[in-house]
């Protein structure tokens, strides 16, 4: 059993194959579960698909965005948009002066060093990629964010930067579940 409270960061420590990452699987719906609870806000949910998350505030950054999380021969601007596109359409066609403003907001809020964003993410940097990663679910408007090893195979800089996006969301009232094999990570 665990809690975790609004604008706070939960850490969850431990070996690869401790099944930290399956727990936050099964949170966010990618993995079925044979008993357990979860509740926000006091509420009892009931997730079984990604979707159900998404639809309770519940956002998740797996831990190989190259393989999971990251459409890479694709653009910034698809990747980011893609779980929001709804907010997009009207009448069959896509507004893309809302699409644009919206992936630019997240552009400029975690600092992606990027030409535009048309640049397709597989010429960007592990740390850049790592970012357009976490800007894809933030822009569902999460009230919880699950990141699995947000800072693996990024560089100090970018991880610094990941380290200061998760302040300024805890700050906004975003609560966060970091997984990392990195103890001294955690605590800090």
């Amino acid at each position: 059993n665990f809690d975790l409270r609004k604008g706070e960061i939960l850490g969850f420590a431990g070996l690869v194959g401790a099944g930290r990452s399956e727990l936050m699987k099964c949170i966010f719906g990618l993995d079925s579960y044979e008993k357990g609870e979860i509740y926000i806000n006091g509420n009892k949910v009931h997730i079984q698909t990604p979707n159900d998350a998404i639809d309770v505030g519940i956002a998740y950054v797996p831990e190989d965005r190259k393989a999971e999380g990251l459409f890479l021969i694709e653009t910034i601007k698809y990747n980011i948009s893609l779980k929001i596109l709804h907010k997009f359409i009207k009448n069959l066609s896509v507004n893309k002066k809302i699409e644009n403003a919206e992936v630019q907001k997240y552009i400029d809020q975690l600092s992606i060093r990027t030409p535009s964003s048309e640049q397709s993410v597989n010429k960007l940097s592990g740390g850049n990629q790592q970012k357009v990663l976490i800007a894809k679910w933030l822009a569902t408007g999460p009230k919880v964010l699950i990141l699995d090893e947000p800072t693996r195979g990024v560089d100090v800089g970018a991880k610094a930067e990941i380290y200061s996006i998760m302040n300024d969301l805890v700050k906004e009232g975003v609560s966060i579940i970091m997984v990392s094999s990195d103890l001294p990570e955690i605590i800090n």
